[in-house]
């Protein structure tokens, strides 16, 4: 199959879940002899290919309520080009609802789409009246216009069922598994393993990065906590986690960390991973953290719940809840570092890339062969 993949910043993977995704799945696609072309925008790869997949790169409008969309738009109609001439898709799988608005375009192609519906973005405090109103929007249009949904959660598929009655395709994400700590990446960082607790999050208050530092600030931790994570368009909220840090010397913010290697080695030698996640789906930070063998300490939604269960995670709903979990974990290290074991032993049998790869060629397969249509999403 000719398997277009559109609506993220591309790969290699460098920025979050999508793209992430978009690398795992596509190059398992492309392994087994598929034709795969990933729409990308930002810094350019070096070569043509990346891991089998051919990278095709657009221009998008800077701006954060026009960037995916606009560079979305601009890959539906190399799309359209390629249709007629020698290149062109047998499908495309569309990532993130709110680039909905360009179904009809793929839909007048002929091109059998799914469209993976990402978590519930019109609650991101980042979005004003208008930014939500749009995405619900798209919601609906994403549902009307696409041949399949694709949830990577049974929160997700339970909002559109009882939403818009309409039937979703369950495919998670996958998780890293991680054999152990780069205990030298640690120490150029200037830690050791089990010597700190750890936030990796984009600043966005749907992500409670405050809550965090406010639960361990009135925790009496003495391990330090790390903070990894930034925002290029929440300045005032970033302003504000930092007041709430005040001159606390235990709380280090590290920015973003592009070092993957590092990253990792933060993930797997933290005591504990604060993990304030709470509108999307099966989040990807969560699942690389749980690979790692991390501790978790996770906002108590129902998608982190579902993703942890109950053994391997702790929940906190407030900053006195999550300043007695720190201090729990603390005063017994042993049992922190068990539900690390157990996080890891889920993410191994649970989130597996190569079935996700899978059941991604599968849904391909049942597309171009017309066996999920628009219909079957409302099962009419």
């Amino acid at each position: 199959m000719r398997i277009a993949m559109v609506g993220t910043r591309g790969v290699p993977a460098r920025y979050g879940g999508f793209e992430t995704a978009v690398e795992e799945i596509g190059k398992r696609l492309a392994a087994g002899g598929h034709e795969v072309t990933v729409y990308c925008r930002g810094e350019r790869h070096p070569e043509p290919e990346y891991l089998g997949m051919r990278l095709v790169y657009l221009p998008a409008i800077e701006k954060k309520v026009a960037e995916t969309l606009s560079h979305t738009g601009l890959s539906v109609l190399h799309a359209f080009r390629g249709k007629i001439g020698r290149e062109g898709a047998d499908v495309a799988l569309l990532f993130n609802a709110a680039n909905a608005p360009m179904l009809p375009i793929l839909r007048t192609l002929r091109i059998p789409v799914a469209t993976h519906v990402d978590g519930l973005e019109w609650k991101r405090t980042k979005w004003s009246g208008t930014g939500q109103k749009y995405y619900r929007a798209a919601e609906s249009m994403a549902v009307r216009w696409s041949d399949a949904l694709i949830a990577d959660a049974v929160g997700i598929q339970d909002y559109y069922r009882e939403r818009f009655d309409a039937d979703t395709v369950f495919i998670p994400y996958g998780a890293p598994i991680l054999a152990g700590t780069d205990t030298a990446k640690l120490a150029e960082a200037g830690y050791e393993p089990g010597g700190y607790h750890l936030v990796v999050a984009r600043f966005e208050p749907e992500n409670h990065v405050h809550l965090a530092v406010e639960g361990y600030r009135r925790s009496k931790a003495e391990k330090p906590l790390v903070v990894v994570g930034s925002a290029p368009y929440a300045d005032e909220y970033t302003a504000q986690v930092k007041e709430l840090a005040g001159d606390d010397p235990r709380i280090t913010f590290m920015g973003g960390v592009w070092d993957q290697d590092l990253l990792d080695a933060l993930y797997a030698g933290a005591l504990t991973y604060v993990h304030g996640h709470s509108v999307g789906g099966t989040n990807p930070s969560l699942l690389r953290a749980m690979g790692a063998g991390a501790s978790v300490l996770a906002f108590d939604v129902n998608f982190n719940r579902e993703v942890l269960g109950e053994e391997a995670g702790r929940f906190f709903g407030d900053a006195a809840e999550l300043a007695a979990q720190v201090e729990a974990a603390e005063a017994d290290p042993g049992a922190a570092a068990d539900r690390g074991t157990a996080a890891r032993k889920r993410a191994a049998e649970r989130y597996v890339w190569d079935d996700v790869a899978a059941s991604y060629e599968r849904l391909c397969e049942d597309l171009v062969a017309g066996r999920r249509t628009r219909k079957t999403i409302r099962g009419k």
